[in-house]
This record gives C-alpha cells, structure tokens and sequence, in this order.
C-alpha cells in the first residue's frame, strides 16, 4: 500500500484534525476521542492512511490521551526535537503524511521498553480489527491482540 499526504486528505480533516495535524496542536487533555478506545485494531495516520501504533501495545498512562509503548513500523514514526513551550521534548511525526502526532517520553512501562508514545486523537483513525483485512491491512493481522 502506497501512504502519501494529498489535498482530498486534507481537504476530509475537521478543523481540530487540521490544527493537530498540520499545525502541530494539541487536543486539551481527556477529549481525544480515542483516548478510552479498547478495541482491538490499529491505529493509522488521519492523513496519509500509514500504520502508526496497535491496540497490543496502547496502554493507560492516565496522561489524557492516547499512549503506546511502541510503533507497529518504527520507520513509519519519525523523531524531531521540539523546543516549544520552553521545554526540551521529542516531537513525533508520521513518516510519510508528515503529520503531527504527539511526543515521545522515557516514562512508560520499564518491562515494554521504558517509551510513552503519547499521541493525539485527532491525528488517528482507528480501524478495528474486523475491518483492517478490508481496509487493506490484513498483513498487520498478527500485531493485534485477538478478540475476546
């Protein structure tokens, strides 16, 4: 599968989507809409459709938005430096939409790898495990945890 940042994407992003995404904002704390979300799937990029993270590997930080352990393709997840908000963080951006996700911190589960991918909502799009064959990821099957 091909992912790619195009202006029909963009032109599909609700306000918010927009501002997280290609504006590098951030959703107020609690409100993402995937936050709570414990179905099983993956997560992908709202904007160019690539595979970010996998509900194997979401966990509760309690932080307010959405947090994982690990990318399901690390290239697929890019780290820059972020200065903003006078503090030294690492920023992450999808590889190939180039948008914002979130930040990355050494302060999730020590037994997972010690990584707290925390991540907003607005840049996700959540595909259930039952649609992922449909939707084209049906290689990424065996990073999901099977239903119960």
């Amino acid at each position: 599968m091909k992912y790619a940042k195009t202006d029909d994407a963009l032109a599909k992003l609700t306000p918010e989507q927009f501002r997280v995404t290609q504006e590098s904002g951030t959703e107020r704390p609690f409100t993402g809409a995937l936050n709570d979300n414990t179905a099983p799937g993956i997560y992908v990029d709202i904007v160019s459709g690539e595979p970010l993270f996998a509900s194997s590997d979401k966990f509760e930080s309690g932080c307010g938005w959405p947090s994982f352990t690990k990318p399901i393709v690390t290239e697929h997840v890019t780290e820059h430096t972020d200065s903003t908000l006078g503090m030294m963080r690492t920023e992450v951006r999808s590889m190939h939409g180039d948008s914002h996700l979130g930040h990355v911190f050494p302060d999730g589960p020590a037994d997972q790898g010690g990584l707290r991918y925390c991540i907003n909502s607005a840049s996700l799009r959540f595909i259930h495990r039952d649609d992922m064959e449909a939707n084209g990821y049906a290689e990424l099957l065996d990073q999901v945890e099977d239903i119960q």
